[in-house]
């Protein structure tokens, strides 16, 4: 079955979609500039907003929040994915398929978790030169195309690639660390909350904080964590926001005690 949905998604015979995560933020013109390249080499293709406040210039955390998210879309989604510091310089465009799913971005470490977790992968680099490439503005002028490619159901456009410096393997499975803060203040961690053993409390901030099922177990102002719903160890206050509670912000790190 799984050889049939990789076969069906590489030649575009499953419904596919375009998946935008990046770190450009909630306002500006970035992310709807990405949307007109991708419907105009798309068209009719659906484009789903992920993430548009990944981590800010921060692959590392982007990449374990990426890998936590992913496993919602089917075989042949396009990942169009740019938390992209280095945007202009040395590092690499590259293209991964992974589990019969396509991402389109830099090879900056950002595709680690989820080519690791992979059960089937491999990569390529990107050859295709668009008329007009901003040296900072990758998303629209190579990734977005790339992925619009994609999404139509078209080869990638470049030749396979050999692991190298895009790989992170001194990166660990589970990130002890604030990868991202959602709206209400609560504050994710790259620790899959499987991998803990049950009663495992987190240290963080200078709190050891026990775990719960889920807010209202706790009376308001209590601080816990818990498994959230993709998975990740989540660190919360019952009404209340964790971020300023507890001074927590992204890169914070968390420890854990048995």
């Amino acid at each position: 079955m799984r050889d049939r949905c990789r076969a069906a998604a590489r030649w575009g015979m499953l419904a596919r979609m375009i998946v935008l995560f990046t770190d450009f933020g909630l306002h500006g013109p970035y992310t709807g500039q990405m949307k007109a390249v991708l419907h105009q080499s798309a068209p009719g293709i659906p484009i789903i907003d992920l993430f548009a406040d990944a981590p800010a210039g921060n692959p590392k955390a982007s990449a374990y929040l990426l890998a936590a998210y992913d496993d919602w879309f089917q075989a042949g989604s396009v990942f169009v994915c740019v938390v992209d510091p280095g945007v202009g310089g040395p590092r690499p465009p590259i293209i991964v398929e992974a589990d019969g799913r396509w991402y389109v971005g830099p090879g900056n470490g950002l595709f680690e978790l989820v080519q690791r977790r992979a059960g089937d992968k491999q990569s390529w680099d990107i050859d295709w030169k668009p008329e007009r490439l901003s040296a900072s503005f990758h998303g629209r002028d190579l990734f977005a195309p790339v992925a619009g490619m994609l999404a139509r159901g078209e080869p990638p456009p470049g030749r396979p690639r050999t692991e190298g410096a895009e790989r992170r393997p001194d990166w660990p499975d589970d990130l002890g660390e604030i990868i991202y803060i959602d709206h209400y203040g609560n504050a994710m961690t790259g620790i899959r909350a499987a991998h803990l053993a049950p009663g495992t409390r987190l240290a963080v901030a200078g709190r050891v904080l026990q775990p719960a099922r889920t807010f209202g177990d706790l009376p308001p102002g209590g601080a816990f964590w818990y498994e959230n719903s993709n998975g990740l160890a989540e660190i919360a206050v019952n009404q209340g926001r964790a971020d300023r509670g507890l001074g927590l912000s992204i890169g914070s790190p968390v420890g854990f005690l048995s």
